[in-house]
């Protein structure tokens, strides 16, 4: 695997250099992009697939006492459980599945990040500072690291390795609609 200098960058008022081996951070960054679409669809299929499936019980049902957003989460359960159902359902699905094949991998970690994001608010309690903790952790729960590994996903491109987005951006199209670089990667 070769090894050449790759970052300097200025960090919170730092300069930073390292030197790191290409090899291993691509396969990196494609196990991480498949493991993470695999928690997603894996997350997502299994609603799809039970007809009895709704996220109403949980709105309803299991959100923290004190969720400062907790009428929020009822409002949704009561006059919008026809949106959310399948979006909840599909878009972890489609999500996940965008992931493991590495198309759209900008546009697919956005939306990944925002449901993430959304499922954090729901767990907060209403403790310290009116919201934390949440069930696992008094700030950072497993919603913040998945959300933070979805940005990371999108910012690095990971569709660019292994992924559909590879070939989709060599195409003619994409390289006339530069814009849509934005979406793949």
């Amino acid at each position: 695997m070769s090894t050449r200098h790759a970052l300097d960058a200025e960090i919170f008022g730092q300069d930073v250099s390292f030197d790191y081996s290409e090899g291993w951070v691509a396969y990196s960054i494609l196990v991480l992009r498949v493991a993470m679409g695999w928690v997603l669809f894996q997350g997502g299929i299994v609603k799809v697939l039970d007809p009895s499936w709704s996220a109403s019980g949980f709105l309803l049902n299991a959100i923290p006492e004190g969720n400062p957003f907790g009428g929020f989460w009822a409002m949704l359960a009561n006059n919008y459980i026809g949106i959310i159902d399948p979006l909840n359902a599909w878009g972890l699905t489609l999500t996940g599945l965008a992931l493991m094949l590495g198309v759209a991998v900008r546009w697919s970690a956005f939306w990944g990040a925002v449901m993430m994001l959304f499922y954090w608010l729901a767990a907060l309690t209403g403790g310290i500072a009116q919201g934390l903790p949440v069930a696992h952790g008094w700030l950072i729960d497993d919603h913040i690291i998945y959300a933070l590994l979805l940005f990371g996903l999108g910012a690095w491109g990971a569709g660019r390795i292994l992924g559909v987005d590879a070939y989709l951006e060599r195409t003619e199209f994409v390289q006339n609609n530069r814009w849509l670089r934005y979406a793949l990667g």
